[in-house]
């Protein structure tokens, strides 16, 4: 198994203690040497023993959806030496070829394959038959984290929220609703491909790297979680590393963190009282830290620190910021 493979089921251990599962015994089940994986070494992984680590991280969070979830809490970061030249390049339609050439790289059951026109351009994942059929649980979970993943990323690399034309899987859904959540369009299912469809007019839209040195940072703050693996944290500690994490993409929504963490809305709210805290203070407690870096920064407009918070209006960015630190973000950024 190469170092982007070997680093990529680091980061499915890391997302698994997150969501509570013992790295340890998800590694005993599967067969596969922890420490091995831990340091980085020459380590070899079977097709077997992946298809054994996705379907037991899905069994073990009672979550089916694993890796469609797995996709929309995965970072660009993740990736390695991939993830910054997908980083660098000037275009969506640049990063996403890099991305397609690059694919090989960290998954052998399928590649990736981007097309368009001047409507539209298409991102297509195929698998490769004999690996389909040798690893099918690890297959579908792989195609399901690659599409989530392609379209959150690409959010994060344009600070916009971009919803595809269309999306085609050749199969019944588990979880209708839950897919066209992260996936931000009805599904076209049974098709004979699985494949994204997008506006031409993303293609040529310029890539903002604002945020990847805010992004590393947030990922080192997180490196207790990420390098330890550490489990039976309490779940505002697992969530506040979740929104650490990916804050660089925005604060998500109670919702959107619920179905992340295989939960109802009202329960992890509950679990979270019992805590003594609630959802709302840990995602304000985050944007308050990204609004101080990026008014500290001096290289952002104030607007756009809003837009980046999730403030639809700055006025309300204005009047959360005065309650987090008692001055106006104009005041604070002239200190």
């Amino acid at each position: 198994m190469n170092d982007f493979q070997l680093l990529f089921v680091g980061n499915l251990l890391a997302y698994a203690a997150q969501r509570n599962i013992s790295p340890d015994r998800l590694c005993q089940l599967s067969g596969i040497n922890l420490e091995a994986i831990k340091q980085r070494t020459n380590v070899a992984v079977t097709p077997k023993q992946l298809n054994d680590l996705w379907q037991n991280a899905s069994q073990l969070s009672n979550d089916p959806l694993f890796g469609l979830h797995f996709g929309e809490s995965m970072q660009l970061a993740a990736l390695g030496i991939v993830g910054q030249i997908i980083q660098t390049s000037k275009t969506v339609g640049e990063a996403l070829t890099h991305a397609a050439d690059f694919i090989q790289l960290l998954t052998n059951l399928f590649d990736m394959e981007v097309s368009g026109n001047d409507r539209t351009f298409s991102i297509q994942f195929n698998p490769y038959p004999d690996r389909a059929a040798e690893s099918p649980f690890a297959l579908r979970q792989m195609l399901d984290l690659a599409m989530v993943f392609v379209l959150h990323e690409t959010d994060g690399l344009v600070l916009k929220r971009i919803k595809p034309d269309s999306v085609m899987i050749p199969y019944d859904v588990t979880d209708r609703v839950e897919y066209e959540r992260v996936l931000r369009c009805q599904l076209t299912e049974n098709s004979t491909e699985y494949v994204l469809i997008f506006d031409g007019c993303y293609w040529d839209e310029p890539i903002l790297t604002a945020n990847y040195e805010l992004q590393q940072i947030l990922l080192q703050k997180a490196s207790s979680l990420l390098n330890t693996f550490g489990a039976n944290q309490l779940l505002n500690e697992r969530i506040l590393n979740y929104l650490i994490a990916n804050a660089y993409l925005g604060i998500p929504s109670l919702e959107e963190i619920a179905a992340n963490f295989n939960t109802s809305s009202r329960s992890l709210q509950r679990k979270l009282q019992e805590e003594g805290v609630t959802y709302q203070q840990l995602a304000d407690s985050i944007r308050k830290s990204l609004a101080v870096h990026y008014l500290e920064s001096g290289k952002y407009p104030i607007k756009e620190i809003s837009y980046l918070l999730g403030y639809n209006e700055l006025s309300a960015f204005s009047r959360a910021f005065k309650r987090w630190t008692g001055s106006t973000p104009v005041t604070y950024q002239k200190r």
